[in-house]
């Protein structure tokens, strides 16, 4: 029996909640009662909770996420239904904020914000309960910690119906009394897991669509403690670190600090981190300048390069320093970069957006993920649904249907853009043969024809082999351009892959052409000799 089992469906196995571990990390004495069993969004419901039954919780705490909040409806009716007197209780943001867009009405309790000392405080007063769920609407716990100090605290826990959950609003925990959750990353994680972690909390920034900018004050994790869990994790072997600090380069004095903690490391390694675009100081361009190639990759959330609409969402646009900062890292670093662009902002046009992706693409050879503006629980993005005519999605991941400047077919087609962007562009595969798909840098003119193209062969954009790609991106260029030139292209990018996949049709073009080439240049050999 394990009174505590804490849970959530990641979106594919590599993925590691670093949520519930910081909830293990906090449970204290409670620690030894409690384990944690992760699961994925392809598996089944069912499946699921049997696997959480077997071991006897007394209460099982569900993260819920964006990308798991169907599944997780699903898994807390199912539960309630074979386990009535478990005890659920949800944290993570589409738990977190009212109202709620999915079925979340059968758990027992909902913490909404960092959860890491109410989740213990609750726990301990369930337990304490022998089992029985408290009756008032106010549960008196004893040495919350809100401080460095610990006091005594009442938690408010409100019920808008007698048969919804208790909302329970936790109150900023202090981060140097907290436990850091890295111990509870097994050897399982370590070997082949993403490690996630976080050297800050917050943004200063308030971009609307963002669920960072509700906590508007960064705070810090203490240094020295942070890289020295660090140092424990590398130590047991762990080489892929993935910062969730949404602008890890704000700090100079951190940015600085962790930065030297794996330029002091052996490669191969890799660390990934959130950047702001215009903040990139002298000192923080040659600590970056010095990593190798494949150890370093900084995300960079672009999102538009349109001043207007930028001010229309509170963000923050620096063009200038934003231009000078990505020609650096593209030019002078070996750093990999990961630029988002967002499809649907309020007042932004599809030629606004395909502007912003011709000018990135101007600037860097980098990955671009173009993202479908989503409506996020807890966001203020809805003040622009009447002057903009927002239109979203009701399930998850409510992302955008429509507005007044793109219709429901458009915001379709961008999609499917999207995928297939991934596929020939971010990809990798076609460095050479992609830029045959536009001319004089319209590169967002080019590729759309190619979207709707490549959709009318497919009709899906998904499950296409990488000989199929080949294939229609061949047929595609062959009309517009000659097709010598497409196949030398071709059989360049497909001669850097680790397994030099040609296609027999590519490697019989290529043996017709030599052929060729040697009957043009026979009869000359012959008459020299003659």
């Amino acid at each position: 029996m394990t009174p505590i089992v804490l849970t959530t469906l990641n979106a594919r196995y590599a993925h590691t909640a670093l949520g519930l571990r910081y909830l293990y990390a906090n449970l204290h004495e409670l620690q030894p009662l409690a384990k944690i069993v992760e699961f994925t969004m392809n598996e089944q419901i069912q499946s699921i909770t049997e696997g959480l039954l077997l071991h006897s919780p007394r209460i099982i705490g569900i993260g819920v996420y964006i990308w798991n909040a169907a599944q997780s409806a699903e898994l807390i009716q199912t539960i309630k239904k074979v386990s009535p007197e478990t005890i659920i209780v949800l944290g993570g943001p589409e738990a977190g904020y009212l109202p709620h867009r999915v079925d979340l009405s059968k758990a027992d309790y909902i913490i909404s914000g960092e959860g890491e000392v109410i989740f213990y405080e609750l726990c301990k007063a369930l337990l304490n309960a022998d089992g029985a769920k408290p009756h008032s609407s106010t549960l008196t716990l004893s040495s919350l910690r809100q401080s460095a100090h610990a006091q005594q605290a009442t938690l408010e826990i409100s019920q808008t119906q007698s048969k919804s959950p208790h909302f329970i609003k936790a109150p900023l925990p202090d981060l140097k009394s907290i436990q850091l959750p890295y111990s509870a990353y097994d050897e399982e994680d370590v070997a082949h897991r993403y490690i996630y972690v976080e050297a800050s909390r917050g943004c200063p920034f308030e971009c609307e669509f963002c669920l960072s900018s509700i906590d508007e004050k960064v705070r810090n994790f203490p240094l020295d403690q942070l890289l020295e869990e660090f140092e424990i994790l590398w130590q047991r072997g762990a080489r892929s670190f993935k910062f969730i600090d949404r602008t890890f380069n704000l700090n100079m004095t951190f940015a600085n600090r962790i930065l030297d903690f794996f330029l002091s490391k052996e490669p191969p390694y890799f660390a990934h981190f959130e950047v702001i675009p215009d903040h990139f100081p002298e000192v923080l361009k040659e600590k970056i300048a010095q990593f190798p190639a494949g150890s370093l990759q900084l995300e960079i959330g672009i999102q538009t390069l349109d001043p207007v609409i930028a001010k229309g969402i509170n963000r923050p646009l620096k063009l200038e320093k934003i231009y000078d900062n990505l020609r650096f890292l593209e030019n002078e670093t070996a750093a990999h970069m990961h630029l988002d662009l967002i499809v649907g902002l309020p007042g932004e046009s599809i030629e606004g957006f395909g502007r912003n992706l011709d000018t990135l693409v101007s600037i860097t050879h980098s990955e671009i993920q173009i993202g479908i503006l989503k409506n996020l629980s807890g966001t203020t993005l809805s003040r622009h649904d009447r002057e903009h005519g927002m239109i979203y999605s009701d399930t998850p991941p409510y992302d955008i249907l429509q507005n007044n400047l793109l219709s429901f077919v458009q915001i379709q087609k961008m999609k499917r853009f999207a995928r297939f962007w991934d596929i020939f562009y971010n990809s990798g595969s076609f460095n050479k043969t992609v830029p045959l798909l536009w001319n004089e840098g319209k590169v967002f003119e080019g590729f759309y024809a190619f979207s709707e193209w490549i959709y009318t062969q497919t009709l899906s954009t998904w499950k296409i082999s990488l000989e199929r790609q080949i294939a229609l991106l061949h047929s595609y260029l062959c009309e517009h351009h000659e097709k010598e030139i497409v196949e030398a292209a071709l059989i360049q990018d497909l001669a850097e892959r680790p397994e030099k996949t040609i296609p027999f049709f590519l490697r019989q073009s290529t043996q017709e052409r030599k052929e060729k080439e040697h009957k043009a240049i026979t009869p000359k050999r012959q008459s020299k000799r003659s």
